[in-house]
């Protein structure tokens, strides 16, 4: 650690790095716009969670994550200012909690019990025992929830757990059959991006890259002038989207749809989009479609009143379709 490194001092703000934050905004509201369109109807169940749009998704929420850690490493490096750290935090905290409040009551079978806000919250909580922390660790620590996470996609249940299902203990990331939510955003592994940033912060420092980032952009933007308010962009930018969305459905509504292929569809581009063949996709939709439909379950699946990884029935229709479908 270097004597400048561990020196309180004046640190130029990095206007970079609130347009990085401002453009991953316009990134999350383009992402928000479609799942808009496909709550209301205008385009096929399951477009915003699977494929493209699922990975773009994840890739916005980790550059949320870095860029938190970034940040709280710039404003509370060496030294934390708490007061400054803790207005911040009751702000991000007092807004989940409004959120989980408000989707609650208006989608109480997929409310936001742990979005990208709480977990902003909770994982800077846990990121000042990193703040001076040799960055290599914290670097290490993001290594090993990332690792953990390959192993157990390879090998399911080496890390989750059915006994961290409760919604209680859901935000952990641990558990095998999370509950349904609009926006799940678990500490695991969700943290390593946090930690990340966090690192590469710190390494910048050791480095002196700070001064150079602050001179690569001297002027603000509209990008920069939304990172630097990002917590309000992010509050209201979603209730705009859906009135104007739910206006425009008032004057041109959408194309009535047919439940059964709606899970068709959808069961199809989500086997797909895990990398299956899609002639057996097609055969195992068709098979689980069919018997969901002849056990009156396909209507509680859609909506969520039944989570489908969670019931006995469910489990035992695909499993047998797995089987028929080879």
């Amino acid at each position: 650690m270097t004597l400048a490194e561990n020196t309180p001092r004046f640190r130029p703000r990095i206007t970079l790095i609130d347009t990085l934050r401002g453009a991953a905004l316009v990134a999350m509201a383009s992402y928000h716009f479609t799942w808009d369109l496909e709550f209301f109807g205008y385009v096929g169940p399951g477009t915003a969670t699977s494929g493209w749009w699922k990975l773009y998704a994840r890739s916005i929420a980790s550059t949320f994550l870095f860029l938190a850690g970034v940040s709280l490493v710039l404003a509370h490096y060496p030294t934390i200012r708490w007061n400054s750290f803790w207005k911040r935090f009751g702000m991000v905290a007092g807004a989940a909690a409004a959120i989980s409040i408000a989707t609650f009551f208006a989608t109480p079978n997929e409310w936001i019990f742990f979005g990208i806000l709480h977990c902003i919250a909770l994982g800077s909580l846990i990121g000042l025992a990193f703040l001076r922390a040799p960055p290599l660790l914290t670097a290490g620590v993001a290594g090993l929830i990332v690792l953990a996470l390959i192993i157990d996609s390879q090998m399911p249940g080496t890390v989750r757990s059915s006994l961290f299902d409760p919604r209680f203990l859901a935000w952990t990331g641990l558990s095998a059959t999370p509950p349904r939510s609009n926006d799940l955003v678990p500490l695991f592994p969700w943290l390593a991006a946090l930690l990340s940033g966090m690192a590469v912060a710190r390494i910048a420092m050791t480095w002196s890259w700070l001064e150079p980032l602050s001179r690569v952009q001297t002027r603000p933007n509209l990008l920069s002038l939304a990172g630097r308010h990002s917590l309000l962009v992010y509050l209201v930018h979603q209730p705009v989207l859906i009135a104007i969305v739910y206006l425009f459905s008032i004057i041109n509504p959408p194309a009535p749809v047919d439940p059964v292929q709606a899970y068709q569809a959808s069961c199809e581009r989500g086997c797909v989009s895990e990398g299956n063949d899609p002639g057996l996709c097609a055969r195992f939709c068709t098979c689980t479609r069919d018997a969901l439909v002849a056990q009156s379950l396909l209507e509680p699946v859609q909506s969520g009143s039944i989570i489908a990884q969670g019931d006995e029935r469910v489990q035992a229709i695909a499993q047998e379709c797995a089987i028929r479908s080879q």
